[in-house]
Protein backbone atom coordinates (compact mmCIF):
# COMPACT_ATOMS: atom_id res chain seq x y z
CA UNK A 1 0.00 0.00 0.00
CA UNK A 2 1.37 3.62 -0.77
CA UNK A 3 0.51 6.38 1.30
CA UNK A 4 0.27 9.81 0.60
CA UNK A 5 0.04 13.45 2.66
CA UNK A 6 -3.48 14.22 2.97
CA UNK A 7 -2.82 17.94 0.80
CA UNK A 8 0.28 19.86 2.66
CA UNK A 9 -0.53 18.18 6.17
CA UNK A 10 2.04 15.84 8.02
CA UNK A 11 -1.12 13.32 7.87
CA UNK A 12 -0.41 10.27 5.84
CA UNK A 13 -3.65 8.88 4.43
CA UNK A 14 -3.47 5.04 1.92
CA UNK A 15 -3.79 5.76 -1.22
CA UNK A 16 -6.88 3.72 -1.58
CA UNK A 17 -9.64 4.50 1.85
CA UNK A 18 -12.94 2.55 2.45
CA UNK A 19 -16.33 4.86 2.19
CA UNK A 20 -18.95 4.10 4.83
CA UNK A 21 -22.11 4.39 3.21
CA UNK A 22 -22.42 0.93 2.23
CA UNK A 23 -22.16 0.73 5.94
CA UNK A 24 -25.43 0.00 7.76
CA UNK A 25 -27.62 -0.53 4.03
CA UNK A 26 -26.11 -2.75 2.37
CA UNK A 27 -23.68 -4.22 4.83
CA UNK A 28 -24.88 -5.15 8.52
CA UNK A 29 -22.65 -5.51 11.85
CA UNK A 30 -20.69 -9.30 10.77
CA UNK A 31 -20.21 -7.74 7.30
CA UNK A 32 -18.75 -4.41 8.68
CA UNK A 33 -16.40 -6.38 10.86
CA UNK A 34 -15.12 -8.31 8.13
CA UNK A 35 -14.66 -5.85 5.46
CA UNK A 36 -12.74 -3.57 8.09
CA UNK A 37 -10.36 -6.16 9.09
CA UNK A 38 -9.94 -7.25 5.55
CA UNK A 39 -8.78 -3.57 4.67
CA UNK A 40 -6.40 -3.04 8.17
CA UNK A 41 -5.03 -6.11 7.29
CA UNK A 42 -4.22 -4.95 3.08
CA UNK A 43 -2.62 -1.74 4.94
CA UNK A 44 -5.80 0.90 4.21
CA UNK A 45 -5.79 3.18 7.23
CA UNK A 46 -8.54 5.83 5.62
CA UNK A 47 -11.99 5.13 6.97
CA UNK A 48 -14.69 7.90 5.35
CA UNK A 49 -18.18 8.45 6.93
CA UNK A 50 -20.83 10.72 8.14
CA UNK A 51 -23.36 11.61 10.32
CA UNK A 52 -25.79 10.64 8.41
CA UNK A 53 -24.77 8.05 6.07
CA UNK A 54 -28.17 5.39 7.39
CA UNK A 55 -29.13 7.81 10.06
CA UNK A 56 -25.62 7.57 11.79
CA UNK A 57 -25.42 3.78 11.64
CA UNK A 58 -22.77 3.64 9.40
CA UNK A 59 -20.40 5.07 11.86
CA UNK A 60 -21.29 2.68 15.21
CA UNK A 61 -20.66 -0.41 12.93
CA UNK A 62 -17.46 1.32 11.84
CA UNK A 63 -16.77 2.57 15.30
CA UNK A 64 -17.69 -1.09 17.04
CA UNK A 65 -15.06 -2.78 13.65
CA UNK A 66 -12.21 -0.38 14.90
CA UNK A 67 -12.49 -1.28 18.43
CA UNK A 68 -9.02 -2.82 19.57
CA UNK A 69 -7.50 -1.01 16.07
CA UNK A 70 -7.97 2.66 16.76
CA UNK A 71 -4.26 3.18 16.12
CA UNK A 72 -4.26 1.98 13.08
CA UNK A 73 -7.27 4.12 11.73
CA UNK A 74 -7.89 7.45 10.58
CA UNK A 75 -11.47 8.28 10.70
CA UNK A 76 -13.04 10.76 8.28
CA UNK A 77 -16.83 11.67 8.99
CA UNK A 78 -18.93 14.22 8.12
CA UNK A 79 -21.28 17.31 9.53
CA UNK A 80 -23.78 19.60 8.18
CA UNK A 81 -26.68 17.28 6.63
CA UNK A 82 -29.95 17.63 7.93
CA UNK A 83 -29.91 15.48 11.37
CA UNK A 84 -33.44 16.04 12.49
CA UNK A 85 -36.48 18.20 12.21
CA UNK A 86 -35.30 20.84 14.32
CA UNK A 87 -34.30 24.38 12.99
CA UNK A 88 -30.62 23.91 14.72
CA UNK A 89 -30.77 20.51 13.26
CA UNK A 90 -28.63 21.18 10.03
CA UNK A 91 -26.26 23.63 8.62
CA UNK A 92 -22.56 24.38 9.87
CA UNK A 93 -23.76 26.74 12.69
CA UNK A 94 -22.02 26.72 15.89
CA UNK A 95 -24.50 24.80 17.67
CA UNK A 96 -24.95 22.17 15.07
CA UNK A 97 -21.58 21.32 14.57
CA UNK A 98 -20.76 21.13 18.33
CA UNK A 99 -23.95 19.07 18.63
CA UNK A 100 -23.38 16.60 15.65
CA UNK A 101 -19.44 16.03 16.58
CA UNK A 102 -20.49 15.11 20.24
CA UNK A 103 -23.27 12.46 18.83
CA UNK A 104 -20.04 11.13 16.25
CA UNK A 105 -18.02 10.93 18.87
CA UNK A 106 -20.26 8.54 20.79
CA UNK A 107 -21.64 6.61 17.87
CA UNK A 108 -17.79 6.15 16.71
CA UNK A 109 -16.99 5.62 20.49
CA UNK A 110 -13.84 7.19 20.11
CA UNK A 111 -12.31 10.15 21.81
CA UNK A 112 -11.42 12.37 18.51
CA UNK A 113 -11.84 12.31 14.94
CA UNK A 114 -8.89 12.34 12.44
CA UNK A 115 -10.82 14.66 9.67
CA UNK A 116 -13.93 16.66 10.49
CA UNK A 117 -15.65 17.89 7.07
CA UNK A 118 -18.36 19.80 6.53
CA UNK A 119 -20.31 17.80 4.41
CA UNK A 120 -21.93 20.87 2.15
CA UNK A 121 -21.37 24.75 2.08
CA UNK A 122 -24.25 26.47 4.45
CA UNK A 123 -25.59 29.99 2.87
CA UNK A 124 -27.27 30.91 6.13
CA UNK A 125 -24.28 31.00 8.84
CA UNK A 126 -21.58 33.17 8.22
CA UNK A 127 -18.54 31.02 6.85
CA UNK A 128 -16.53 32.97 10.18
CA UNK A 129 -18.88 30.89 12.51
CA UNK A 130 -18.12 27.30 10.67
CA UNK A 131 -14.36 27.87 10.82
CA UNK A 132 -14.36 29.28 14.22
CA UNK A 133 -16.34 26.50 15.41
CA UNK A 134 -14.01 23.75 13.64
CA UNK A 135 -11.25 26.30 14.92
CA UNK A 136 -12.05 25.36 18.25
CA UNK A 137 -12.94 21.42 17.97
CA UNK A 138 -9.03 21.66 16.91
CA UNK A 139 -7.81 22.93 19.50
CA UNK A 140 -10.24 20.80 22.05
CA UNK A 141 -8.54 17.87 20.84
CA UNK A 142 -11.91 16.46 19.56
CA UNK A 143 -10.62 17.07 15.85
CA UNK A 144 -6.75 16.70 14.64
CA UNK A 145 -7.98 18.13 10.85
CA UNK A 146 -10.71 19.76 8.85
CA UNK A 147 -11.98 19.38 5.62
CA UNK A 148 -14.86 20.05 3.12
CA UNK A 149 -17.52 18.54 0.93
CA UNK A 150 -18.31 19.56 -1.98
CA UNK A 151 -17.51 23.11 -1.82
CA UNK A 152 -17.04 25.13 -5.21
CA UNK A 153 -13.35 26.25 -5.92
CA UNK A 154 -14.06 29.79 -4.86
CA UNK A 155 -15.88 29.09 -1.45
CA UNK A 156 -12.53 27.17 -0.85
CA UNK A 157 -10.24 29.43 -1.41
CA UNK A 158 -12.90 31.58 0.73
CA UNK A 159 -12.64 29.98 3.76
CA UNK A 160 -8.85 29.26 3.06
CA UNK A 161 -8.10 33.32 3.49
CA UNK A 162 -10.47 33.71 6.17
CA UNK A 163 -8.08 30.83 8.19
CA UNK A 164 -5.31 32.37 7.37
CA UNK A 165 -6.21 35.81 8.06
CA UNK A 166 -7.51 34.79 11.53
CA UNK A 167 -4.92 32.31 12.24
CA UNK A 168 -7.59 29.52 12.00
CA UNK A 169 -7.35 25.61 11.41
CA UNK A 170 -7.18 25.26 7.99
CA UNK A 171 -9.21 22.89 5.61
CA UNK A 172 -6.42 20.23 4.14
CA UNK A 173 -9.03 18.64 2.31
CA UNK A 174 -11.90 18.53 -0.25
CA UNK A 175 -14.37 16.08 -1.41
CA UNK A 176 -15.88 16.48 -4.37
CA UNK A 177 -17.49 14.19 -6.75
CA UNK A 178 -14.79 13.07 -9.50
CA UNK A 179 -14.52 10.44 -11.61
CA UNK A 180 -13.87 9.61 -15.85
CA UNK A 181 -17.14 10.78 -16.66
CA UNK A 182 -17.35 13.57 -13.67
CA UNK A 183 -14.30 15.81 -14.62
CA UNK A 184 -16.35 19.24 -14.18
CA UNK A 185 -13.72 19.95 -10.97
CA UNK A 186 -10.54 19.88 -13.23
CA UNK A 187 -11.74 23.32 -14.40
CA UNK A 188 -11.35 25.13 -11.16
CA UNK A 189 -11.14 23.33 -8.03
CA UNK A 190 -8.23 20.93 -8.85
CA UNK A 191 -6.10 24.13 -9.74
CA UNK A 192 -7.27 25.79 -6.17
CA UNK A 193 -6.55 22.64 -4.07
CA UNK A 194 -3.24 21.97 -6.30
CA UNK A 195 -2.48 25.93 -5.57
CA UNK A 196 -3.40 25.82 -1.80
CA UNK A 197 -2.12 22.68 -0.90
CA UNK A 198 -5.68 20.64 -0.52
CA UNK A 199 -6.11 17.07 -0.82
CA UNK A 200 -8.86 15.81 -3.18
CA UNK A 201 -10.64 12.65 -1.95
CA UNK A 202 -13.18 11.97 -4.69
CA UNK A 203 -16.48 10.63 -4.03
CA UNK A 204 -18.35 8.23 -6.40
CA UNK A 205 -15.03 7.02 -8.08
CA UNK A 206 -17.06 4.43 -9.79
CA UNK A 207 -19.82 7.28 -10.96
CA UNK A 208 -22.17 4.69 -8.98
CA UNK A 209 -21.85 1.30 -10.48
CA UNK A 210 -21.08 3.05 -13.80
CA UNK A 211 -17.67 2.48 -14.51
CA UNK A 212 -17.73 -0.77 -13.70
CA UNK A 213 -18.98 -2.19 -16.75
CA UNK A 214 -22.24 -3.97 -15.56
CA UNK A 215 -24.36 -1.45 -17.89
CA UNK A 216 -24.51 -1.28 -21.50
CA UNK A 217 -26.16 0.54 -23.89
CA UNK A 218 -29.55 -0.57 -25.64
CA UNK A 219 -29.97 -3.13 -23.09
CA UNK A 220 -32.22 -2.32 -19.81
CA UNK A 221 -30.20 -2.30 -16.36
CA UNK A 222 -29.28 -5.86 -14.49
CA UNK A 223 -31.82 -6.86 -11.77
CA UNK A 224 -30.10 -6.53 -8.15
CA UNK A 225 -28.12 -2.98 -9.28
CA UNK A 226 -29.06 0.24 -8.27
CA UNK A 227 -29.76 1.26 -12.11
CA UNK A 228 -32.82 -1.67 -12.25
CA UNK A 229 -36.03 -0.34 -12.55
CA UNK A 230 -35.05 3.06 -11.52
CA UNK A 231 -35.97 6.57 -12.62
CA UNK A 232 -33.53 8.85 -10.66
CA UNK A 233 -30.97 6.49 -12.04
CA UNK A 234 -31.90 7.01 -15.98
CA UNK A 235 -29.37 9.79 -16.26
CA UNK A 236 -26.18 8.18 -15.16
CA UNK A 237 -27.25 5.37 -18.26
CA UNK A 238 -27.37 7.96 -21.06
CA UNK A 239 -25.46 6.30 -24.52
CA UNK A 240 -22.38 8.61 -24.63
CA UNK A 241 -21.04 7.72 -21.29
CA UNK A 242 -21.94 3.77 -21.54
CA UNK A 243 -20.49 3.82 -24.85
CA UNK A 244 -17.36 5.88 -23.30
CA UNK A 245 -17.09 3.05 -20.57
CA UNK A 246 -17.44 0.49 -23.32
CA UNK A 247 -14.14 1.49 -25.09
CA UNK A 248 -12.56 2.14 -21.82
CA UNK A 249 -13.44 -1.55 -20.52
CA UNK A 250 -12.02 -2.84 -23.73
CA UNK A 251 -8.71 -0.97 -23.27
CA UNK A 252 -8.14 -1.76 -19.84
CA UNK A 253 -9.04 -5.50 -20.39
CA UNK A 254 -6.35 -5.28 -23.17
CA UNK A 255 -4.23 -4.83 -20.06
CA UNK A 256 -5.65 -7.69 -18.01
CA UNK A 257 -7.90 -5.46 -15.89
CA UNK A 258 -11.37 -4.12 -15.36
CA UNK A 259 -12.79 -0.81 -16.34
CA UNK A 260 -13.70 -0.68 -12.21
CA UNK A 261 -9.88 -1.03 -11.77
CA UNK A 262 -9.29 1.71 -14.30
CA UNK A 263 -11.55 3.92 -12.53
CA UNK A 264 -9.88 3.85 -9.44
CA UNK A 265 -6.12 3.69 -10.83
CA UNK A 266 -6.58 6.42 -12.97
CA UNK A 267 -7.81 8.38 -9.82
CA UNK A 268 -4.66 6.98 -8.01
CA UNK A 269 -3.04 8.76 -10.79
CA UNK A 270 -4.31 12.27 -10.41
CA UNK A 271 -1.32 15.00 -8.82
CA UNK A 272 -3.94 16.46 -6.28
CA UNK A 273 -5.69 13.05 -5.01
CA UNK A 274 -4.76 11.79 -1.93
CA UNK A 275 -6.95 9.05 -1.59
CA UNK A 276 -9.82 7.62 -3.41
CA UNK A 277 -12.78 6.25 -1.25
CA UNK A 278 -15.20 3.13 -2.68
CA UNK A 279 -17.79 1.73 -0.86
CA UNK A 280 -17.89 -2.01 -0.49
CA UNK A 281 -19.82 -4.93 0.42
CA UNK A 282 -17.36 -7.49 0.90
CA UNK A 283 -13.82 -8.29 1.80
CA UNK A 284 -13.29 -9.28 -2.13
CA UNK A 285 -14.40 -5.91 -3.31
CA UNK A 286 -11.75 -4.13 -0.60
CA UNK A 287 -8.97 -6.62 -2.18
CA UNK A 288 -10.12 -5.90 -5.47
CA UNK A 289 -9.71 -1.97 -4.48
CA UNK A 290 -6.42 -2.04 -3.09
CA UNK A 291 -5.31 -4.31 -6.31
CA UNK A 292 -6.60 -1.60 -8.43
CA UNK A 293 -4.39 1.19 -6.61
CA UNK A 294 -1.20 -0.58 -7.47
CA UNK A 295 -1.89 0.14 -10.94
CA UNK A 296 0.33 2.58 -11.64
CA UNK A 297 -0.97 4.35 -14.76
CA UNK A 298 1.86 6.04 -16.95
CA UNK A 299 1.78 9.90 -18.85
CA UNK A 300 1.31 7.74 -22.14
CA UNK A 301 -1.71 5.46 -20.51
CA UNK A 302 -3.43 8.73 -19.04
CA UNK A 303 -3.37 10.28 -22.66
CA UNK A 304 -4.96 7.53 -24.25
CA UNK A 305 -7.69 7.69 -21.50
CA UNK A 306 -8.47 11.00 -22.33
CA UNK A 307 -8.26 9.71 -26.04
CA UNK A 308 -10.91 7.75 -25.13
CA UNK A 309 -12.88 9.52 -23.39
CA UNK A 310 -13.33 12.37 -26.34
CA UNK A 311 -12.03 10.43 -29.69
CA UNK A 312 -12.78 13.30 -31.30
CA UNK A 313 -10.37 15.04 -29.42
CA UNK A 314 -9.27 17.12 -25.58
CA UNK A 315 -10.47 15.76 -22.24
CA UNK A 316 -14.21 14.76 -21.56
CA UNK A 317 -15.25 18.12 -19.74
CA UNK A 318 -18.52 17.38 -20.33
CA UNK A 319 -19.67 14.01 -19.27
CA UNK A 320 -22.20 14.13 -16.67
Amino acid sequence: MDYRRLGASGLRVSVIGLGGNTLGRYVDERGTAQVVGAALDLGVNFFDTADIYSAGVSEELLGKALRGNRERALIATKVGMRAGPGPNENGSSRKHIFDSVRASLDRLDVDYIDLLQIHRFDPDTPLEETLEALNDLVRAGDVRYIGCSNYDAWRLTQALWISDRRRLAPFVSAQPQYNLLAREIERELIPACLEFGVGVIPFSPLAGGVLTGKYRPDQPAPEHTRGYNNPNFAARLNRADLETVERLDAWAHERDHTVGELALAWLAAQPAVSTVIAGVRSPEQVAANVAAGEWKLLPDDLSAIDSLLSPEGGSNDEAE
